[in-house]
């Protein structure tokens, strides 16, 4: 079984930077890819971005293409969301997941990923 833990979130002003992690063990990611989604009150979980771990190519929701930045540290089994000019709207729980045998153009659903961290929150006043 794989167990993802998140870390890093916490509050920051408009317009600031923030980086989340989320730390894997249990099992190796060969073959995997890792994601990031994010759920704010009341509305559906959303898909931000996600990374394979091999190749390490990566995809990303349009709403935060140019503004966050996924990587993967193989050697920490490490996963990491870096979030810069962050918006209020931003304000959400955000959650790592990870699955495997997931083609491209699935990347971003979340029924592709089988394992999901409990989520950290990043809130972003104005």
């Amino acid at each position: 079984q794989l167990q993802l833990v998140e870390s890093g979130g916490g509050l920051v002003q408009t317009g600031g930077s923030l980086r989340i992690s989320c730390a894997a063990s249990g099992r190796s990611l060969t073959n995997g890819a890792m994601g990031w989604f994010r759920q704010a009150p009341g509305k559906d979980r959303e898909f931000i971005a996600s990374i394979r771990w091999n190749g390490g190519d990566t995809l990303y929701a349009d709403s935060v293409k140019g503004r966050f930045t996924i990587s993967r540290d193989r050697a920490k089994n490490t996963a990491y969301l870096q979030m810069t000019s962050l918006q209020p709207e931003d304000t959400a729980v955000y959650s790592c997941t990870a699955g495997f045998g997931i083609i491209r153009s699935s990347m971003s659903s979340s029924n592709q990923y089988a394992y999901w961290g409990q989520g950290t929150q990043v809130a972003v006043s104005s």
